[in-house]
């Protein structure tokens, strides 16, 4: 039973911590190479839970809600799933190996509490790997609304009403459960990195090698350090593994430390967000209640389009979020490749930290 609920700083270095054996000149073959215009019409990444199902759930809220436990201390077992334990499998391998998403509808939120939402979806997210911090807090469960603070750069936009830019996050995979959607807007938007590279790598293959190698990314402030060299793509054994921050690698050279952008990084950021922000390339979700989005941030981009919201607080746009790492089966020489790329980025840490304690 897995319950080490990882750190921020853990969890964003077994993400990081991707298998690397070189720079693939070829493009891709992979389940996860996509594209929106052939997906939006499609049923294959939709599913629809049934009767059967919904019953499943509703006696595993039953006995959940009979533990009087907290959600911190409920286990996978709190929340059975006899049946629908095996099908997550399925989700889960789909997501990490497969397409790298999955939309799953049909869940009773209309007829749960705003608790018991919270029980279902963090009981899931331990069925489907292990649900990780997603801030120096250490919140493992978020709740994405409009709070209302204002414009400030300190603010992450997650908590605003604004239009979010294709990145990635800092875990396996991104869960979301729909409680309410907003008034207009709000889109889910998500995209194949896999094949954002493939069509780098036909429009300016001079570009691509610059993708494997550090680029400086901007924490705000929550990796403890302010920007920490990092590369966006590893590939090993036909799976390509990226990390997409735009505004952040942007951003980061505002420390004194951080070399300016170059003109040759200007190009690749401005082109890779070109193809991302394409219509050929995206697929939007209008996600209603009772809708859960899986998607893995090793081959998928996502976004949010900016949204207008109810006037009462009581209907306005309210989603779950879960981050989570995955257990996986590696091949020794997998093994070794990411035991080489954590040690390289704990060598990093440690001197960006050793940087910071002179500079201050």
């Amino acid at each position: 039973m897995l319950m080490a609920y990882r750190s921020l700083r853990r969890q964003t270095l077994h993400y990081w911590a991707r298998p690397h054996a070189g720079v693939p000149r070829a493009p891709i073959n992979s389940p996860a190479v996509w594209k929106g215009e052939q997906l939006r019409d499609s049923d294959a990444w939709r599913v629809t839970l049934n009767g059967g199902d919904i019953s499943e759930l509703h006696a595993a809220m039953a006995y959940a809600e009979t533990c009087g436990r907290t959600l911190e201390a409920m286990s996978a077992q709190d929340f059975p799933l006899p049946t629908l334990s095996k099908r997550i499998e399925a989700w889960r391998a789909e997501v990490a190996h497969g397409r790298g998403f999955i939309l799953i509808r049909g869940l009773p939120v209309t007829e749960w509490s705003e608790r018991q939402a919270e029980i279902f979806f963090w009981c899931f997210g331990l069925h489907f790997g292990v649900p990780g911090a997603q801030n120096p807090q250490g919140d493992l469960l978020g709740h994405v609304r409009d709070q209302r603070l204002g414009e400030s750069e300190d603010v992450r936009y997650y908590r605003t009403n604004k239009e979010l830019a294709v990145h990635c996050d800092t875990a396996d995979v991104v869960g979301l459960l729909c409680l309410k959607p907003a008034k207009a807007g709000g889109l889910s938007r998500i995209v194949s990195s896999v094949a954002v590279y493939n069509e780098l790598l036909k429009r300016k293959p001079q570009l691509v090698d610059r993708l494997f190698e550090p680029m400086y990314f901007d924490t705000k402030g929550e990796g403890g350090v302010p920007a920490f060299p990092v590369a966006p793509c590893r590939y090993a054994h036909g799976e390509l593994r990226s990390f997409w921050q735009s505004d952040y690698f942007r951003s980061a050279p505002q420390f004194d430390h951080v070399p300016e952008l170059s003109a040759d990084e200007h190009e690749l950021l401005d082109t890779y967000d070109a193809i991302a922000n394409s219509p050929e390339f995206y697929l939007d979700m209008d996600l209603q209640p009772g809708d859960v989005q899986l998607l893995s941030n090793h081959s998928q981009l996502h976004a949010r389009t900016g949204f207008e919201d109810w006037p009462d607080p009581e209907q306005r746009r309210h989603l779950l979020r879960l981050w989570m790492s995955l257990p996986q089966k590696w091949s020794l020489g997998q093994k070794l490749l990411i035991e080489k790329e954590r040690l390289r980025l704990v060598a990093t840490m440690l001197r960006e930290m050793l940087r910071l304690r002179f500079i201050n």
